[in-house]
């Protein structure tokens, strides 16, 4: 999976709150300060061209909608992220979010509360 831009990931945000839509429709879900109209237009046909939305024509504009979930997206992004950062290590990655006193005890303690809830 090809990792996005910040640019492509707003616009992709955008896709999943619209479900299918055309251009207009995704810039009404973006916050502010919006991009200009012809600027999403073009990240919206790389990330066609990236195989991350499919289109359709209908009358005389275009249909997007997305060929992944947000979902998996996070989890294909998160996954390159433990590998290319951290050696594929999530123990390395939790250490050092607590080296840099990003994870408190108490979060810590509720990881491992959610780890033991799914055995």
């Amino acid at each position: 999976m090809e990792r996005l831009t910040v640019q492509e990931e707003e616009a992709m945000q955008a896709v999943w709150l619209t479900g299918e839509g055309n251009v207009k429709s995704f810039l009404e879900k973006m916050e502010e300060p919006l991009p200009p109209y012809t600027t999403l237009a073009s990240t919206i046909k790389n990330l066609e061209k990236k195989g991350y939305l499919q289109s359709r024509q209908v009358g005389n504009m275009y249909m997007y909608r997305p060929t992944i979930t947000e979902s998996q997206y996070k989890q294909g992004y998160m996954n390159n992220f433990i590998q290319d950062y951290f050696d594929n290590s999530y123990k390395a990655m939790v250490n050092f979010f607590v080296e840099q006193k990003q994870l408190s005890k108490d979060e810590l303690q509720e990881i491992l509360e959610m780890i033991e809830r799914k055995k």
